[in-house]
């Protein structure tokens, strides 16, 4: 298998330093080992996705291990869904590759390939450093570069993603595994940025072509220190609304303790 062009969706043809349609549009290889395919004109910003001070903070902090009961979670969802014959699989909106690399073990298991999708290019250079059994690519997830009825799973940990194409790419009996905010995830980070702390709204999504088959929630308490907090402020949409008083006071703070949320759905592609 091999990515399509994000231009024409012709197929790719890889060579030793490049991917080439029929049509004579090439994209190169980035020394790291990953490629980019999001066109100039996919582009809605300059740099779209997370900067390099968001990738280094949530680098950090899942590195530490604090959302490492999800990580273990979706990857068994993983391994009871994903079928013996699995050639492929795909984790959209993969950032630095920390949940990318757990699924990829489990991919292997069946004898399939892991690929990793993301929009921001330093999410994608770090990824490709750490994780080599992991092709990654910087993409746009509303435009997946892969050919129809490719994927026999996909992970979608936040990111969107256009149901349609969920659809195009997913084979007939393939899954998608989605993880979405659960009602009190991080109420006690909210409860320092906004004055009414509302709870998520309760999960609403459809995906035609697709049947629920599991839903489930991975909720855990975290005791984290004042850097750790700020890590965990940082990765998330919150920090644009957060004060210059709510840094100071987790940094100094010598304990925080914050609720984790999580609602996971698997969802398999009908015939």
């Amino acid at each position: 298998m091999s990515f399509s062009c994000p231009l024409c969706h012709a197929r790719l043809a890889r060579t030793e330093k490049s991917f080439a349609c029929p049509q004579g549009h090439r994209f190169d290889m980035a020394k790291e080992g990953y490629v980019n395919l999001l066109p100039v004109q996919h582009k809605r910003s300059r740099d779209p996705g997370d900067s390099a001070e968001m990738m280094q903070a949530r680098r950090a902090f899942l590195d530490a291990g604090h959302y490492q009961p999800l990580r273990d979670t979706v990857a068994r969802l993983l391994r009871e869904n994903l079928a013996d014959s699995a050639s492929a699989m795909l984790d959209i909106g993969c950032g630095e590759g920390y949940y990318t690399a757990a699924f990829a073990d489990v991919a292997r298991e069946k004898g399939a390939r892991t690929y990793g999708l993301d929009v921001a290019k330093v999410a994608i250079r770090a990824a490709a450093k750490r994780y080599s059994t992991v092709i990654f690519c910087v993409a746009s997830s509303h435009r997946l570069p892969f050919d129809d009825a490719t994927m026999d799973a996909v992970v979608r940990i936040y990111a969107p993603c256009k149901a349609e194409e969920l659809a195009r790419v997913v084979k007939p009996g393939g899954w998608v595994i989605t993880v979405t905010p659960g009602p009190r995830h991080l109420m006690e980070l909210k409860g320092l940025i906004y004055d009414e702390v509302r709870l998520h709204a309760p999960h609403s999504e459809q995906l035609p072509g697709f049947a629920l088959r599991q839903e489930q929630s991975v909720a855990y308490d975290m005791n984290l220190k004042g850097d750790e907090a700020v890590a965990l402020l940082q990765m998330t949409p919150f920090a644009w609304r957060a004060k210059p008083e709510v840094w100071e006071t987790l940094a100094a703070g010598s304990e925080f303790r914050c609720q984790t949320d999580f609602s996971l759905h698997c969802w398999q592609r009908e015939d």
